[in-house]
């Protein structure tokens, strides 16, 4: 148990500090009544990547193992995917992040050839969990465009730019003396280049016949034995792919004019024939119009029935706006199968390795620029396969995401039955093709889940459980909405140009299912779950008027301020406004809107089916012509039942339940007297009520500061602020109360009178410089950025994000927007003065402020449901340095204080009264002050900001420990997690550091420089959770998960699937009798008899370089990481090979013995009959 001293500043002494100087109690501070054990130290940390989800961003190769049936995927940033059968993938990256140009498996050896667009080659090791380059060539006087390996063979060929054809010994990676010039293949009476390679391949009946391909349309069989030209081919137009028939007598080239050419390979004078699949046919016998490239072709022979031969590209030039096309033609049909997104490439599977034999193709893998299909051949229509790996994150763009490790155990197979209901139907029937490759052996038993929010508004669960993904349940929030079905008809209050629905913040209760979403159009959504399919009549809505307006530098008048106070009451015709009553909006003679929403609730009875289906929809409105503010925090309560939400105008708080508004302040008005800032004067909240049913509610905190007639404090009290909060002011009376609940005291009727008066007045005079300002910080707010990211003053300086924050704003601008930054629910104490704790909301700001809210619940059961929910101000404030970022509370012992939650209950199916009143838990109701019960235990609140993290204790709200987190940086996200039975604070800073602190010490336990914040994307999507997981979103189709804990980084070797499994090649093709008997078949050649250094000599030192790679010593590292399995196997392996040899042994002595016996009676019979006669036997 470890203790921490004060710091002992005044007299110079130093007390044996376990944290640094600032994690440590500040002169000033008390320390904590009782020592808290800390389990967690340094030791129990580690950060290390673990999986890469999603699709592979920028896609630019692709290759294909036959045997192992492991697919590879290369990107222009040099990072590899490789895929085997669902649950199997790894990621590998290029230290260069030179794009990778053509990837090629060593057949069923466990290894792969990269080349890359930096002209180096990497040769990589697959038979270890975490692949690993085995050795690496650059080539430094020449650029690679080819390459191209044989089955079986360890000579890599390799064509450059200037038209050169060199050979890479791939065991050794060193270059072979064997060099084809361009200029010795081509023909001598050639004046010109022939341009850069494009293709290379051996004739599948001779391996000694290499055929060469130039761009610009000549082609040479090169005899490798006699190193001449043995056939040369030419066309007029440039080459893109060749292939070749399986008997090597015939081979197709595509070209740029959308034709293909069709050879005899003894026949170099012309093609055999030419085909232009997409092109239109002219009567009078002409030449066919030209047509797009064809990019790639391949020919696939069958044993029965005709070739196939696949292509893409070829279409005419008159199909404008026609999308990507796959081309499989067979016999007489011609399919054309459009895709999504162009194609990058494509590979077909084959039922053998081998070139010189019938292919049987069966499926075609089809890699798009942001999407993976592979198409089944062997079924009539050719249906593509469902795919099963999570390659479909980027569907619609991620705008925000959320990881929960240890989640309730029902919860998975609850999302994956409702999922899969959604199963679109039509694929293939038979299983995924890709099946390579075995699991690994995950020790991580509890679940995970992952929700993403998409720009088109949809939300998508995955089943993150052992470091894999699947995806669970899809669900759209758009449904509710009405959709412009062009763009004249979209509405003209949509204050984004695309994507109005969204999704910005996800508040999620696992425990009781209640989903929350908050979109781009200032529009908050809550959802329940339910097993069974409804149809709802009419969506229930509210509208809120949450708006902060400010004044100019003149004073209003003297005589038009009354000097009365004004309690604050919320109108009691405030009902819930569902959209069979249309929104009302208000527009002055200039064409101002004014509360008017961005989006508009469907009329239509909605069909909802089994899942999460929309329970309330809340829309922030237009007021005086400006648009409303984006939401920048979110934050929902099952056992509440209430939803709290907040921007850069303030925050509002709505009871679900009851489907009425409880809070709808301005920022500055929660300080009320309290405000610690000089700010500039803010316009009264407008009062009226809009006609129609419309829900316009005004400030529904009690007791309005009174009106001051001096005319030095009319700037200063302009506006509508609480009353004086303060302990002994506050009472249960004086609370803000539901709309349903009775009047409060009332005004006179003078003042009735005068104060709309004045508040048009002051409006008048203040609305230009107020749209002037309004207006700056609206087109801020417009982009789709981090919730927190409202003052965008960010500095990109050596590749990390520099902000100042002063926690001392000054500026009208910075002032009038702070934004509500933080929310957190909790039953804690709210004044120092507090003997038990009650329901209450925190509330973070931007400027570093935590104010706190008490909440007066009635009990549950009916009363729930009729009585209303009181909120008051406590008025206590709480100051830290930066913007709030998060907020937790822990108990005396240091576990933390789950908010309460309601237990998850089918809401469709009607329960009897007495079976509700019994499930349903009661609720607290929050106590007096003056109330005589003793003290309960303490409790800690931690809050941490952008720079920084305090441990406060309560009741006494004392700071018992403080860290100073960065002070040249800013913290962009922070989460309060559990990890080995314990808790800990952890952090990610725009400088890319990644920091964990111990609860409540705030003793520093990690800190390692991970990722600079390169992007908004980053920082928008990275998020903690418990058990020592974090993830974010690397790029715009994938998603990296990474862990800080010890305990996983050590299992991680177990948890990695294996990519290689040995499996024994296919046996070769039987040439057949006569094919034997006369050289029909396959003919052979010893290409180290050729390549050779004793043949062919020692290549140029100066033309390549090699570069040992550390894929062997990675090898041994992941032997030895995987230790326990790796012995277990090696154990049994012994045992069985013992076993063997002692059965052996016994045969063997067994077999002497008989030998021996053998000899003896041999011998016998030899001498008994040696004296005989031939005629005695």
């Amino acid at each position: 148990m470890k203790k921490f001293n004060i710091r002992k500043v005044l007299d110079g002494l130093t007390a044996a500090a376990v944290a640094s100087s600032s994690s440590s109690s500040q002169p000033g501070q008390r320390a904590p009544d009782t020592d808290i054990v800390e389990s967690l130290c340094s030791e129990h940390f580690q950060l290390c990547k673990t999986v890469r989800h999603g699709f592979p961003y920028q896609p630019s190769a692709m290759a294909f193992d036959p045997v192992q049936k492991i697919l590879a995927i290369g990107t222009q940033s040099g990072s590899l995917r490789l895929f085997g059968r669902p649950g199997v993938e790894c990621y590998c990256q290029h230290d260069s992040s030179a794009g990778v140009i053509q990837l090629q498996f060593l057949i069923n050896e466990g290894a792969l050839v990269s080349a890359l667009a930096d002209d180096t080659l990497h040769l990589w090791n697959l038979r270890q969990k975490r692949p690993a380059i085995l050795h690496s060539l650059k080539f430094n006087k020449e650029r690679i465009t080819f390459c191209h390996l044989p089955f079986q063979s360890k000579w890599l060929y390799v064509g450059t730019e200037r038209g050169n054809v060199h050979i890479v010994n791939v065991e050794s990676f060193t270059l072979s003396g064997y060099v084809i010039m361009w200029n010795k293949a081509i023909e001598l009476s050639s004046k010109t280049h022939p341009g850069l390679i494009v293709h290379i391949s051996d004739n599948p009946m001779d391996e000694g016949k290499l055929l060469i391909g130039f761009e610009s349309g000549t082609l040479v069989l090169w005899d490798l034995k006699s190193k001449k030209g043995e056939y040369r081919y030419s066309y007029d137009e440039a080459i893109h792919s060749v292939a070749w028939h399986h008997e090597g007598k015939q081979f197709v080239c595509s070209h740029s004019d959308g034709s293909l050419t069709f050879w005899n390979v003894k026949c170099p004078i012309k093609p055999a024939y030419i085909i232009t699949p997409h092109a239109k046919q002219p009567k009078d016998g002409k030449k066919p119009e030209p047509c797009k490239p064809i990019l790639k072709v391949e020919y696939r022979t069958c044993k029965s029935g005709d070739p196939f031969i696949i292509l893409s590209g070829g279409l005419s030039y008159d199909t404008v706006g026609r999308r990507p096309c796959l081309t499989v033609m067979h016999g007489k049909s011609t399919a054309v199968l459009e895709m999504d997104y162009p194609i990058v490439d494509f590979l077909t599977l084959c039922e053998t390795p081998y070139p010189s034999d019938f292919q049987d193709p069966y499926a075609v893998v089809v890699l798009l620029e942001k999407k993976l299909v592979v198409v089944d051949l062997g079924q009539n229509g050719y249906p593509i396969f469902e795919n099963p790996y999570p390659l479909d994150i980027h569907e619609s763009p991620v705008t925000c995401c959320e990881y929960f490790a240890d989640c309730p155990v029902d919860l998975i197979p609850a999302l994956y039955s409702v999922g899969a209901k959604q199963k679109r139907q039509g694929y293939s029937k038979k299983e995924w093709p890709i099946n390579g490759g075995n699991w690994g052996l995950g020790t991580q038993s509890y679940p995970e889940i992952i929700i993403t929010g998409h720009a088109d508004g949809s939300l998508k669960f995955w089943d993150a459980s052992a470091i894999t993904l699947q995806v669970l349940y899809k669900m759209k929030t758009s449904k509710v909405f009405e959709k412009s079905r062009n763009k004249e008809e979209k509405p003209y209050t949509d204050i984004v140009d695309e994507d109005p629905y969204a999704i910005q913040i996800i508040s999620w209760c696992p425990e009781s299912r209640m989903l929350c979403v908050a979109g781009v159009s200032a529009h908050v959504i809550v959802y329940k779950f339910s097993k069974q399919e409804v149809t709802t009549e009419v969506i229930q809505m509210l509208e809120i008027r949450l708006h902060y307006e400010i004044n100019d530098l003149e004073s209003p008048e003297t005589d038009q301020i009354p000097p009365v106070g004004i309690s604050c009451q919320g109108s009691n015709s405030q009902t819930a406004n569902s959209q069979s009553h249309p929104s009302t909006s208000s527009t002055s003679s200039d064409g101002i809107r004014d509360n008017v929403p961005c989006l508009k609730i469907k009329s239509t009875p909605l069909k909802q089916g089994a899942g999460y289906q929309a329970e309330v929809v809340i829309q922030l409105v237009w007021v005086n012509g400006e648009p409303p503010q984006q939401i920048t925090s979110l934050a929902i309560n099952s056992s509440y039942g209430l939803l709290v939400f907040g921007n850069c105008n303030g925050i509002a708080m709505v009871d679900y339940i009851q489907k009425t508004i409880l809070l709808n302040l301005g920022t500055i008005e929660l300080y009320g007297s309290n405000d610690p800032y000089q700010r500039q004067p803010k316009s009264p909240r407008k009062t009226r009520q809009a006609s129609g049913g419309m829900l316009t509610v005004t400030s529904c905190m009690c007791g309005l500061s009174s009106l001051y007639s001096e005319s030095v404090k009319r700037l200063r009290s302009s506006h509508l602020s609480l009353c004086d909060i303060n302990e002994s002011s506050t009472a249960v009376d004086d609370r803000c109360k539901s709309p349903t609940s009775g009047s409060a005291s009332s005004c006179n009727s003078e003042d009735e009178q005068k104060l709309p008066n004045f508040i048009e007045k002051v409006k008048n005079k203040s609305r230009k410089f107020s749209k002037i300002v309004v207006s700056d910080i609206a087109k801020m707010s417009r982009k789709l950025s981090l919730p927190t990211e409202l003052k965008p003053d960010l500095d990109v300086r050596d590749n990390s994000f520099s902000r100042s924050r002063s926690s001392s704003v000054t500026s009208i601008d910075k002032e009038s927007r702070e934004a509500i930054t933080a929310l957190h629910f909790s039953e804690t104490y709210t004044r120092k003065a507090d003997t038990c704790t009650s329901p209450c909301l925190w509330v973070g700001t931007t400027l570093g402020t935590v104010l706190v809210i008490v909440l007066n619940l009635p009990p549950g059961g009916e009363q729930r449901l009729t009585q209303p929910v009181i909120v008051s101000p406590s008025g206590t404030i709480l100051r830290l340095k930066g913007a709030i970022l998060q907020m937790a509370f822990l108990d005396t012992t240091g576990s933390l204080i789950h908010p309460a939650h309601e237990p998850w209950k089918e809401p469709n199916v009607q329960e009897e009264k007495d079976e509700k009143d019994k499930c349903r838990k009661l609720r607290p109701v929050s106590v007096s002050p003056s109330s005589s019960q003793e003290m309960c235990e303490t409790q800690y609140a931690v809050i941490c900001s952008e720079k920084q993290a305090k441990v406060i204790s309560l009741p006494s709200q004392n700071c018992v420990y403080k860290h100073n987190i960065t002070e040249t940086s800013f913290v962009l996200r922070a989460d309060i997690v559990g990890l080995n039975g314990s808790i800990c604070l952890a952090c990610f800073c725009a400088n890319g550091h990644i920091m964990t602190f111990s609860l409540p010490s705030l003793r520093p336990l990690l800190d390692v420089n991970y990722l600079p914040l390169t992007d908004m994307r980053i920082a928008r999507t990275f998020c903690f959770t418990n058990n020592g997981q974090a993830l974010y979103l690397v790029s715009p189709t994938e998603i990296q998960r990474i862990t800080y804990s010890q305990g996983t980084c050590e299992n991680l070797q177990e948890m990695l699937g294996e990519l290689f499994t040995p499996v024994e090649t296919p046996e070769a093709p039987n040439r057949g009798f006569f094919k034997g008997l006369f050289g029909g078949g396959a003919q052979s050649l010893d290409r180290e008899e050729l390549f050779g250094e004793s043949a062919a000599g020692k290549a140029s030192r100066s033309l390549a370089q090699h570069i040992p790679g550390t894929g062997g010593i990675e090898g041994v590292k992941g032997a030895a990481s995987g230790v326990a399995g790796e012995l277990a196997r090696a154990r049994i392996a012994l045992d069985e090979r013992g076993q063997k040899l002692s059965e052996l042994e016994e045969r063997t002595a067994a077999l002497l013995y008989s030998a021996d016996t053998f000899s003896k009676h041999a011998h016998e019979m030899m001498l008994k009959c040696k004296d005989k006669k031939w005629y005695q036997f």
